[in-house]
């Protein structure tokens, strides 16, 4: 038998970083602009990310948090404040150093009007927003201040790739005054078990939970909490983060309030945030050799309706027969909302239009021709079984139709899981670790590693090593930590295992 064909070339075990661009292309999600390292979201792009916004917006509500919005520009002072902060994103800051544009005498514009003071344009905004918090605390009763924004930033990405690093990127960020560091500590938990919800229930993602070491925490806070999720070459991805800032940015930036007992008091702060990052996530978790897979609760179609017209003088029957079909589905709901489907009537072959629509990883596909009018059937595919369709009764088909998307939203997040489970090992001995992670063929590495659970004494000098040895990360210390052993660098105790890998 020859090899199978795949819609995307090439495969993932032929070349997963350029398969993973050339599922992007295929899905029509976002391409490149004249901007080195910026991106257009396309359509059907910002389609699942206005679904992934609106149902964290939902759930950031529900917890109390509100919408603001705050500026692009921060003062470079500003950026100054905190030591840790401004060391961690200077190289990665955008500045604006002049405020308009005049022609030389040759007509060229050249910049002009030079700013008292540089601008920064936004990496994170903890400086800008503790300027303003400052201003609204003033007293136990303001607290706590529980504020969230949905923003784009800019940072300067060296090696930028389509959603997963660009210099320009959508985000969210919220920002949160305490009276106590228990409540902020309650905070940081509470937000970061709501990403990691968010990840396995709407994104079909399943994560760790844990904390990061010292080394890979965000500059200038006390504790940084994250999910991490494998992806398809068996690369952990930092899906989401939710810090613990102590009162770090509160005397940075004076947010100060008047306590219950009259004495003046420090805030306690936090802030967390997820990004576009998580639409290269869902990718790199579910997309196939056909194109991407998209799960149900973050589609921006749920199913697509084509009709199957070969012959002129069946064609209105058959486009009738579609419009009904979509108005009878269009009453149904799925994850608490209406369901969405798409007529697709364009005057294309149908394998040409049915293969889009494959690459674009919808759901669900229904096909309509003259036969199936005549067995009141449809001709029905499911994304997360591939490429293969079959026939359905059409009315058992709208009668299931909510429980095929759950159907399809489990079974993503099981095989996920499935793979995840596969490919994580305990390790016990160092060099059966540096094996786990050597490539066989180093000029072209093969898809390797995985997650590793080894004991480690939390001496940064390993942690160090494994960098520069093997490019791979402690990407947390998990919640489940396990139980005490003796660390396979040392031989000294070691408080539980981590989490090892290499990441994006």
């Amino acid at each position: 038998m020859g090899k199978p064909r795949n819609a995307i070339s090439p495969t993932r075990e032929e070349d997963y970083p350029e398969w993973y661009q050339q599922v992007v292309k295929a899905a029509d999600l976002a391409e490149n602009t004249p901007v080195r390292g910026c991106m257009v979201i396309k359509p059907w792009g910002y389609g699942i990310w206005e679904n992934i916004r609106d149902s964290l917006d939902t759930m950031f509500k529900s917890s109390g948090h509100k919408n603001a919005y705050f500026p692009l520009f921060i003062p470079k002072s500003f950026l100054q404040r905190e030591a840790e902060h401004v060391d961690g994103f200077a190289k990665e800051c955008a500045v604006v150093t002049h405020s308009r544009l005049e022609p030389d005498e040759n007509g060229i514009l050249q910049p002009a009007g030079e700013l008292d003071e540089p601008l920064i344009v936004r990496p994170t905004s903890e400086t800008i927003i503790g300027e303003l918090f400052a201003r609204w605390v003033q007293s136990y009763r303001d607290l706590p201040l529980l504020i969230n924004q949905w923003a784009n930033v800019v940072r300067w990405e060296m090696r930028p790739r389509l959603f997963l690093r660009t210099a320009e990127f959508l985000w969210q960020e919220g920002h949160t005054v305490h009276a106590t560091a228990q409540e902020a500590l309650e905070e940081t938990r509470l937000m970061l078990d709501t990403y990691a919800v968010f990840a396995e229930e709407w994104l079909a993602i399943p994560v760790l939970r844990g904390e990061k070491t010292p080394a890979e925490r965000f500059p200038g806070a006390e504790s940084t909490l994250c999910i991490e999720a494998m992806m398809q070459d068996r690369k952990a991805l930092q899906a989401g983060t939710s810090h613990f800032l102590g009162q770090n940015f509160s005397k940075a930036c004076g947010i100060k309030f008047q306590g219950i007992e009259g004495k003046e008091e420090f805030g306690w702060t936090t802030s967390w945030g997820v990004s576009t990052r998580l639409i290269g996530g869902m990718i790199m978790t579910h997309a196939d050799d056909d194109g991407l897979v998209v799960p149900p609760k973050v589609a921006p179609t749920h199913v697509v309706v084509l009709p199957v017209t070969p012959k002129e003088e069946s064609r209105e029957k058959v486009l009738d027969a579609c419009r009904q079909l979509v108005e009878r589905l269009e009453g149904k709901t799925f994850a608490g909302a209406p369901l969405r489907v798409e007529l697709d009537d364009r005057d294309l072959r149908g394998g040409e239009k049915y293969w889009q629509w494959v690459k674009k990883g919808i759901p669900v596909t229904v096909e309509i021709g003259p036969r199936d009018l005549d067995n009141a059937t449809v001709f029905v595919g499911r994304r997360d079984q591939g490429a293969k369709r079959e026939g359905n009764d059409c009315e058992a088909f709208i009668g299931g139709i909510e429980q095929m998307l759950e159907d399809i939203q489990q079974n993503l997040f099981q095989r996920a899981l499935s793979f995840r489970e596969e490919n994580t090992k305990e390790f016990d001995s160092r060099d059966e670790l540096y094996s786990f992670f050597t490539p066989s063929n180093a000029q072209k590495p093969e898809i390797h590693g995985g997650f590793a659970l080894v004991h480690w004494d939390r001496d940064p000098k390993w942690e160090e090593q494994l960098k520069n040895d093997l490019k791979v990360t402690v990407r947390c210390i998990p919640d489940e930590s396990g139980d005490e052993g003796s660390c396979i660098f040392s031989g000294n105790p070691s408080p539980g295992r981590v989490v090892l890998a290499k990441s994006y």
